[in-house]
């Protein structure tokens, strides 16, 4: 089972060595310095209402993390954009995914778009349907 809740500033030590490995993974297609990394993370865990981090658990233990940014298009209304999924390699490919996206449209009822970005080097971690509410 899928446990998701707000980051925090005590969050870091689990965060930023997953956030480095998720900006050296096929996912990431350029480099991006540290200091944006941090400043990411600070905002994340701040009182932002752009930009918000979770904390991904099973069972108790950690799971992952996920960067959620939110905007609002004016053909569609508010959207939510998952910035960062990152899932604890031991634990891919066990529906967690599944499971996040589940929450994240539970969570966010009145969003008219989800948007998840995929570079072609990380499309195979990308299953070939299409998530959507409902």
């Amino acid at each position: 089972m899928l446990t998701v809740k707000r980051m925090k500033q005590a969050d870091r030590a689990y965060v930023m060595p997953r956030v480095k490995s998720f900006y050296q993974s096929d996912a990431v297609t350029h480099a991006v310095p540290e200091k944006i990394l941090q400043r990411s993370f600070e905002q994340a865990v701040s009182d932002n209402p752009l930009i918000e981090g979770c904390m991904l658990y099973r069972d108790d233990k950690h799971a992952g993390y996920a960067y959620l940014t939110h905007m609002y298009a004016t053909e569609a209304g508010s959207c939510v954009m998952i910035e960062e999924l990152f899932i604890e390699p031991e634990l891919r490919g066990q529906g967690l995914g599944h499971a996040f996206f589940d929450w994240l449209f539970s969570a966010y009822p009145d969003a008219a778009r989800f948007r998840l970005e995929v570079t072609p080097e990380n499309s195979r971690r990308v299953r070939k349907r299409c998530w959507h509410p409902g």
